[in-house]
């Protein structure tokens, strides 16, 4: 398998993931970050942690890859620090939604369906 023809391969152990799906279907994979580009948004990173004794690498993916994932509306005008905002994009382990107006949040619900995608 060459490398145009995986999704994401595990940079300690070497586990390929062949498709997006495979990869978000793994029990053994754990969100614990993201980190936003304010700049561009879909370059912002979530940070996964492969669960598997002997590795525990963690892994980045742009956010960009998971865009498709949240059919919901996308707001347009970045909000953060504004009053009312719970800064939420400034602590990268917190994964709660962001009820906010704001073309951030739209990141935010992706998050969320990647943390609530059906394991196998």
């Amino acid at each position: 398998m060459t490398q145009e023809n995986i999704f994401k391969k595990c940079p300690s152990c070497g586990k390929t993931w062949e498709t997006r799906d495979d990869f978000l279907r793994d029990w053994l994979l754990k969100v614990n970050g993201y980190v936003v580009d304010f700049e561009t948004l879909e370059y912002g990173l979530y940070y996964f942690t492969h669960m598997v004794e002997g590795c525990f690498s963690t892994m980045v993916i742009e956010t960009g890859k998971f865009i498709d994932l949240f059919d919901g509306e996308r707001y347009e005008g970045n909000h953060a620090g504004q009053p009312g905002c719970p800064l939420y994009c400034l602590d990268n382990e917190q994964f709660s939604r962001c009820d906010q107006i704001c073309e951030c949040a739209f990141f935010r619900e992706v998050l969320r369906k990647i943390i609530e995608y059906p394991k196998t």
